[in-house]
């Protein structure tokens, strides 16, 4: 391979279409856009959605359900999670922090524990939320957990 003999690879490169410069060049008379109408003006660009006046989709698919503004939507994390977290690292103290950290929630996540699995070790979990399974097998193991700011109690 040598500097001169360098070239586009084979069809890459295309001349442009000259457009309304006579018959001869093959897209005179209408320069391609065909006869008459809306697209053969310049100006022109069609509604977003538009169908030709057929009712377009947006329009033909009902609406249905909503969104609740004041939902507040938790990251769950389950028992069993914390127990192979656990088991891997030897950490007794479980925050939102050290979930961050190991990849398993994002930084503006709430999180709530939640209780499939089991849980033998005995940590201390300090997170948003707890479901009450989760807070009795915590607290059944010798761990505590805590609401970010207050301490939950285990039921009795």
């Amino acid at each position: 391979m040598k500097l001169e003999t360098l070239k586009p690879a084979q069809g890459s490169v295309r001349n442009n279409t000259r457009l309304g410069r006579g018959q001869g060049s093959g897209g005179g008379g209408t320069a391609k856009r065909g006869h008459k109408g809306a697209k053969s003006r310049s100006g022109y660009s069609q509604k977003r959605g538009f169908e030709g006046g057929q009712m377009p989709l947006q329009r033909r698919v009902p609406k249905f359900g909503f969104n609740n503004i004041n939902r507040v939507a938790y990251k769950a994390i389950n028992l069993d999670t914390i127990q192979a977290l656990f088991d891997k690292t030897k950490e007794s103290n479980i925050t939102v922090a050290f979930l961050k950290e190991h990849g398993l929630v994002a930084k503006s996540d709430l999180v709530k524990i939640l209780g499939r699995g089991e849980l033998n070790a005995a940590v201390n979990v300090t997170v948003h939320a707890f479901s009450q399974s989760a807070i009795d097998a915590i607290t059944k193991a010798g761990g505590s957990a805590s609401v970010l700011g207050q301490e939950v109690q285990g039921a009795e």
